[in-house]
């Protein structure tokens, strides 16, 4: 029975679901093309829309490269974390069998048995605080880019927004400047379509850094609890444990000394015994010989013999 409490599929499934919902937005921007054309790419007087949703959609996709990128990796991971397991549980006589050596459960372990080779102290929680921090370096860019994605759509809003003030303004000081209308209305759609790019990006992307987290903490759980249940018992000598097993010792010990009184008994037991058999059958052997030495007197009697012969 597996005692890990660990999704091995976390990182694969995840990446099918993203694949699953990018197909969906593909189809919907596929049926409503007209719609898109009309905000994004009709009668744009300025590039301003162009650059600033280009830049929301570039930063965007640099992103969930980077996420697909991390979840490739943490799906290998799993993966190798999961036949480490396989190979606990079986008992395998190389506990590294069909487990790369390049991967996070292989290099803890590797680790340990050299602290422990090394007659070092291994200390769980700084290693555990290492793994996280190193962890912690791949995920600062989908991070950073979390954090700055809906304020590039605030930005896109205010610079429509001052493009709209622009034409107003325009529109103010001469009232029959079409210009001055042309380029309020297109500030406001610039506006609009700056907002839609990154909501739309925003909600996507987090939702799929936030899987990114969790699969990091389920790997980083397994791990270390991989750790605290199969490697521990292996290479970590603590007070407690020495302490434990001294006790175990002990009762062994008194357990045997109990065995050993008691074998003594039954030695005694027997010594007596074969000392009364041995005092029986010198007595026996007396007899015997005063037995005989009647037997001799008489034969010599009989046939009338010198003592010499």
């Amino acid at each position: 029975m597996q005692i890990i409490t660990f999704r091995s599929h976390f990182s694969r499934n995840t990446l099918l679901l993203m694949l699953l919902l990018a197909a969906i937005l593909a189809g919907i921007s596929i049926w409503k093309f007209d719609l898109i054309k009309t905000v994004y790419f009709k009668d744009q007087l300025t590039a301003t829309g162009w650059i600033i949703n280009g830049a929301i959609v570039a930063l965007f996709l640099v992103g969930i490269l980077r996420i697909v990128a991390i979840f490739l990796s943490y799906s290998r991971e799993e993966a190798a974390t999961s036949r480490f397991i396989r190979n606990q549980e079986e008992e395998a006589e190389n506990p590294l069998e069909q487990v790369p050596l390049n991967s996070i459960i292989a290099r803890r372990y590797l680790v340990m048995e050299r602290l422990f080779d090394a007659s070092t102290p291994i200390n769980q929680g700084a290693l555990a605080a290492t793994l996280l921090a190193n962890e912690s370096t791949r995920t600062s860019l989908p991070k950073y880019i979390s954090n700055i994605l809906i304020l590039t759509g605030v930005f896109g809003t205010i610079v429509s927004l001052s493009l709209a003030l622009l034409g107003a303004s325009d529109l103010l000081e001469n009232a029959v400047d079409v210009g001055g209308m042309g380029l309020v209305i297109h500030g406001m759609s610039t506006a609009l379509s700056t907002t839609i790019t990154a909501i739309v990006c925003y909600l996507f992307y987090g939702y799929f850094y936030l899987k990114l987290t969790d699969a990091q903490t389920n790997l980083l759980s397994a791990i270390e609890q991989i750790t605290t249940t199969y490697l521990a018992p292996m290479f970590v000598v603590e007070q407690e444990t020495t302490l434990y097993e001294f006790t175990g010792l002990v009762r062994s010990l008194q357990s045997l000394v109990k065995q050993m009184q008691v074998s003594q008994k039954v030695v005694t037991k027997a010594e007596a015994k074969l000392l009364a058999t041995v005092d029986e059958y010198q007595s026996q052997m007396d007899e015997s010989n005063r037995d005989m030495s009647a037997v001799i007197e008489l034969l010599r009697r009989g046939f009338r013999l010198r003592d010499d012969e």
